[in-house]
C-alpha cells in the first residue's frame, strides 16, 4: 500500500504585457504581475437599453406613435442579440474555451506530462474528457461519458499486450495488476460504467479520480526515462531522469503558527511537498535535486512578492549558468532559451498558470538564463490572469514541478519565514550526476561574448 501511495504522488492567450521586473536578493530578476485594467465597465449584459423618452402630449398621436416604435425596434434588437448569443455559445464553447487547454491542477498537469504509450493517452484524455462532462450545469450528457467509458474499454482491450511490452521486464506484474484494476476494480472502468447509468454523480467523480489514478501509475511504468537526447552542451549538467518528490519543511519567523485549513491544532512548522519533473525539465529538476541533497536550502527564509514566494541560496552562484527549459505542448522536447509565444497558441506541457506551481526565476543576465539557485512557488489567480485564465508570464519561465500536499500553507508564507530543511524523499535513483557534476554545472559557452 505504501508504495502505490508513492507512485500516486508522483503521478500526482493574451500578448504578455511590459514586465517591471524587481530585484530579489542576489540580483536575480523576478517580476512582480499586476492586474491589468478592465475595459467593459460600460457594458451591461450585452443588451442595448431602449432610450427614455419624455412623455408625449395625447394630441401629439404621430409623435406617440414614433414613441412606441423606436421601443419596439429595441425590443426587437435586443431579442435578436439574445438568440445571437445562445446560438454562439453552446455547452461545448464553455468546456473547450482557452481556460480548459491549461490544467486547474498540479495533478493533471503531471499526469499529463508523463510521456507513455499511445493507448494509455487516448484512454486518459477519453476519461478527462469526462471530467469537463460533468462540470456542465443541469443536464449532464450521460450519454458521451458513456461512449467515452466504452472507447476506453475497447482500446485498453485491444492494446493490452502493446501496453505492458513497453514497461520493463521486472515491472511488468505490477503493470499486470494495475490493468487488471483498470478495467474491473472498485473505481475501475466497469464501475464507472455503473455510476453513469445509476446517474450518480458524485460516485462517479470519486470512481474516475481513481480511474485516473490507476492509469498515471501504469503510464508511469512505461516512462523508465528520458524519451529524447539532450543536447551536447548540457550533458555535463545533473539531470533528472523522471519524478522526485522533495519535502520543505517551514517555520515562522516571527515564531507564529500555521492553521491547517481542514481543521486541527496551529502547528509551529508546516511541510509542503513538491513533485518535481524531469521528464519535462531534466536540467532544472536534476539542478533542484542536486542543490537539495547538497542542503542548499536547508535554513534559507523566504521572500513574499505579488503572487509569489521567493526562495534563493548562496550555494554555487558564481561560474554557474543554467538555461531557460520550456517544453512546448505537444512536443517530445524542451526548447532552450527559446521562451514560448502565448500569442501564437504555444502552452507549455507544464503550465505556470497553476496554483502551488513552481519555477526558477530569471538570470540577472538574461532571460533566456535561468537563476542557478532562486526559484518560486507561484500563487495563481484568475482573477490577475488573461484570456482564459493564462497567466501574462506563461511560457517565460522554466517550470519544473508542483506542490501536490501542503498548497494551503502556500497562502500562510510571509516574508522572513524560513526553510527548516529540504529533503529528497523519493527520486534519488532518477538522478544522473556526470563525472564534471560533482563540481556545480559549467558555464554554457553560449553565453560568452563573441570575438569582435
Amino acid at each position: 500500500m505504501a508504495s502505490r501511495m508513492a507512485t500516486v504522488v508522483l503521478a500526482g492567450a493574451l500578448p504578455v504585457p511590459p514586465r517591471a521586473p524587481t530585484a530579489a536578493a542576489g540580483g536575480t530578476k523576478f517580476v512582480v504581475w499586476t492586474k491589468r485594467p478592465s475595459f467593459h465597465h460600460g457594458i451591461r449584459c450585452g443588451v442595448a437599453r431602449a432610450p427614455r423618452s419624455r412623455p408625449q402630449h395625447a394630441s401629439s398621436p404621430s409623435t406617440a406613435e414614433e414613441g412606441v416604435l423606436e421601443l419596439l425596434k429595441s425590443a426587437v434588437a435586443a431579442i435578436a442579440i439574445i438568440a445571437q448569443i445562445s446560438v454562439a455559445l453552446p455547452a461545448n464553447a464553455v468546456l473547450y474555451s482557452p481556460d480548459t487547454n491549461v490544467p486547474r491542477t498540479g495533478e493533471l498537469a503531471l499526469r499529463r506530462a508523463i510521456p507513455a504509450n499511445p493507448s494509455m493517452k487516448t484512454i486518459q484524455n477519453s476519461l478527462e474528457d469526462i471530467s469537463y462532462l460533468l462540470r456542465i450545469p443541469q443536464r449532464k450528457p450521460y450519454g458521451s461519458m458513456e461512449g467515452d467509458v466504452k472507447k476506453a474499454m475497447q482500446i485498453a482491450t485491444e492494446n493490452k499486450e502493446a501496453m505492458l511490452a513497453s514497461m520493463p521486464a521486472e515491472l511488468k506484474e505490477k503493470g499486470s495488476e494495475l490493468y487488471t484494476t483498470l478495467l474491473e476494480g472498485k473505481g475501475g472502468l466497469q464501475t464507472l460504467l455503473k455510476y453513469i447509468k445509476d446517474k450518480d454523480n458524485d460516485r462517479l467523480s470519486v470512481a474516475l479520480a481513481s480511474s485516473l489514478d490507476t492509469i498515471a501509475e501504469l503510464e508511469l511504468l512505461q516512462a523508465p526515462g528520458l524519451s529524447f537526447l539532450l543536447p551536447k552542451q548540457y550533458l555535463e549538467y545533473p539531470r533528472l531522469t523522471g519524478r522526485a518528490v522533495v519535502e520543505f519543511t517551514v517555520e515562522k519567523g516571527d515564531g507564529s503558527t500555521f492553521f491547517p485549513t481542514a481543521g486541527g491544532e496551529p502547528k509551529s512548522a508546516a511541510t509542503i511537498q513538491v513533485v518535481v519533473d524531469g521528464y519535462s525539465a531534466p536540467l532544472t529538476a536534476g539542478n533542484i535535486a542536486k542543490l537539495v541533497l547538497d542542503g542548499a536550502y536547508d535554513g534559507a527564509t523566504l521572500k513574499s512578492v505579488s503572487q509569489a514566494i521567493i526562495v534563493d541560496s548562496e550555494t554555487g552562484k558564481k561560474g554557474y549558468t543554467l538555461p531557460l527549459e520550456v517544453m512546448p505542448a505537444g512536443q517530445f522536447e524542451p526548447l532552450y532559451r527559446s521562451p514560448l509565444s502565448i500569442q501564437d497558441g504555444e502552452l507549455p506541457v507544464l503550465p505556470m498558470s497553476v496554483y502551488g506551481s513552481v519555477a526558477m526565476s530569471h538570470s540577472e543576465d538574461s532571460d533566456e538564463y535561468s537563476s542557478p539557485t532562486q526559484f518560486f512557488f507561484y500563487l495563481y489567480d484568475k482573477r490577475n490572469s488573461g484570456l482564459g485564465g493564462i497567466s501574462f508570464e506563461e511560457g517565460q519561465f522554466s517550470v519544473f514541478g508542483y506542490a501536490t500536499d501542503g498548497r494551503d500553507v502556500l497562502s500562510q508564507i510571509k516574508a522572513g519565514d524560513k526553510i527548516r530543511s529540504a529533503k529528497l524523499i523519493q527520486g534519488r535513483e532518477r538522478l544522473v550526476l556526470p563525472a564534471a557534476a560533482s563540481a556545480p554545472a559549467p558555464a554554457d559557452p553560449t553565453l560568452a561574448p563573441a570575438e569582435s
